[in-house]
């Protein structure tokens, strides 16, 4: 297995700046400039963060079935996944041993016994060997055996497929930690795509992260939000594994996030009591935001393309019965968290603005905005460690 070319060097940031943000909420402050403006450090992130952790690169029903073949971007690779006659899905480096073209296009989708590379035809099987087949073409001395694709550690985890390129994150199930059972009972392997939107925001990909950890804003920007739930309910956690976030509360009257807190959907089977009063959020590090609603299941998926500008893939899940409901329709949650996501994004992009404008100097925050404090301590631990590390505090020097 390949493993990691990049030595774990610090993030190109000063180490005095970074050392401020561990200080407690209050005299603690923010990331420096440079972490959302300077180019170098999306680099030094996309290797370290992004490529050195678990990413999540997408769900697993883009291949259900035995055969089934697809490929992602992740960093600087492209990730073959393939699901083998065992059923279990594998990785690959996306590329042919014997003249390194790419075995499958970026985001196509194709189902075989086999993999045949569109370049000169050498074959392989689902589990990544080549076809002996291929030998009556070469030398004499041609060991098929050897010749195998390149492996690449990918986890399949409630119907999310995540990838580590660099070979050397820690187990997925530790990466995962405590937030395994808080996810459980939702069953999101079982769910099935409702709605799916796309954005460009012209913002840098942590500071949707930071406005996704707190509502302290929701008072301000997302007036609808707050008929439905308290802006200053719930509670944040710091438990074990990569993840941050916490739950909020719903007002009586809803039993869900919509406009008026109805539900055209099914609620979860392995939720009870107060669990159907709640509503959580975790950032699972590095690139995934998971919601968990009693009906629904919301995730954003984030792509950093440039300083100022993120991809995000939001995606909807439903119970199968749901959607099998006649007239069934996932707009009630869809057209809702539209709305809302459109008032963050203006939001963070004039954030954005503000942190290039040679007037910003790093903010503080407030005890309502701990979880953001986790987060950028997080980052900044990582900036300093050269690499994400959750088994440890990130205060700690």
């Amino acid at each position: 297995m390949r493993q990691n070319q990049d030595p774990r060097t610090p993030a190109p940031l000063d180490r005095g700046a970074l050392e401020k943000v561990f200080l407690p909420l209050g005299p603690g402050r923010l990331l420096p400039q440079e972490a959302y403006t300077s180019p170098e450090v999306l680099e030094w992130e996309k290797r370290h963060f992004f490529e050195g952790s678990w990413v999540c690169a997408g769900t697993s029903d883009t291949i259900p079935n035995v055969g089934d073949q697809t490929a992602m971007k992740v960093g600087r690779d492209s990730i073959l996944f393939m699901r083998g006659e065992d059923k279990k899905v594998r990785g690959f480096y996306n590329v042919c041993r014997h003249r390194a073209h790419e075995l499958v296009q970026i985001g196509e989708c194709k189902t075989g016994k086999s993999l045949r590379c569109p370049y000169h035809g050498w074959t392989y099987k689902l589990d990544g060997t080549l076809r002996p087949e291929v030998k009556s073409h070469h030398a004499d001395a041609f060991d098929t055996s050897d010749e195998g694709l390149v492996p690449c550690r990918v986890a399949e985890w409630h119907g999310w497929l995540f990838v580590n390129a660099s070979g050397d994150a820690p187990d997925f199930t530790e990466w995962v930690g405590e937030l395994e059972p808080i996810v459980a009972p939702y069953e999101p392997e079982r769910l099935r795509l409702g709605a799916r939107h796309e954005y460009v925001i012209e913002s840098n990909w942590k500071l949707i992260c930071e406005n996704y950890h707190e509502c302290y804003h929701c008072p301000q920007i997302h007036p609808q939000l707050c008929r439905v739930s308290p802006p200053d309910s719930g509670d944040n956690y710091d438990r074990p594994g990569a993840f941050v976030g916490g739950c909020m509360d719903m007002v009586p009257s809803a039993v869900t996030m919509s406009f008026d807190g109805h539900s055209d959907g099914v609620m979860f089977r392995g939720l009870k009591g107060e669990e159907l009063r709640k509503v959580h959020y975790y950032h699972l590090f590095s690139n995934v935001l998971i919601s968990l609603h009693p009906d629904y299941v919301m995730t954003h998926r984030m792509e950093p393309l440039t300083t100022n500008k993120t991809k995000v893939e939001c995606q909807w899940l439903f119970d199968p019965e749901a959607l099998a409901k006649p007239g069934f329709s996932p707009k009630y949650a869809e057209e809702f968290w539209d709305q809302t996501n459109w008032q963050d994004w203006r939001a963070v992009e004039s954030v954005q603005r503000g942190i290039e404008s040679r007037g910003y100097i790093p903010g503080t925050l407030t005890p309502r905005e701990d979880a953001v404090h986790q987060f950028v301590s997080r980052i900044a631990r990582g900036y300093l460690d050269g690499r994400l590390d959750f088994s440890r505090s990130p205060v700690a020097v």
